[in-house]
């Protein structure tokens, strides 16, 4: 895996690997992650993105979307727990 692989691979790993409710509300990328993140929005700002680095950050985006979505489906179902 290369490295700029990294920031969303961790998300699509934590999905593979399966969790529950709580799990998926706690879960946070590594300081690794959100650290390549913002380079790359930064990188973004500057309009200096590879065709590559724009791939990259276009997944994580999607895949921090679809977090964000689970988590609050995830919190609603501990509520009813």
């Amino acid at each position: 895996m290369s490295v700029t692989t990294r920031a969303y691979e961790e998300v699509v790993d934590f999905i593979a690997a399966g969790s529950d409710s709580n799990g998926v509300a706690a879960f946070r990328p590594s300081e690794a992650a959100r650290r390549r993140v913002a380079e790359l929005v930064e990188r973004e700002k500057d309009d200096s993105l590879t065709p590559d680095e724009r791939s990259e950050l276009d997944h994580y985006l999607q895949l921090e979307h679809l977090m964000r979505l689970a988590k609050a489906r995830a919190r609603r179902f501990t509520a009813h727990e």
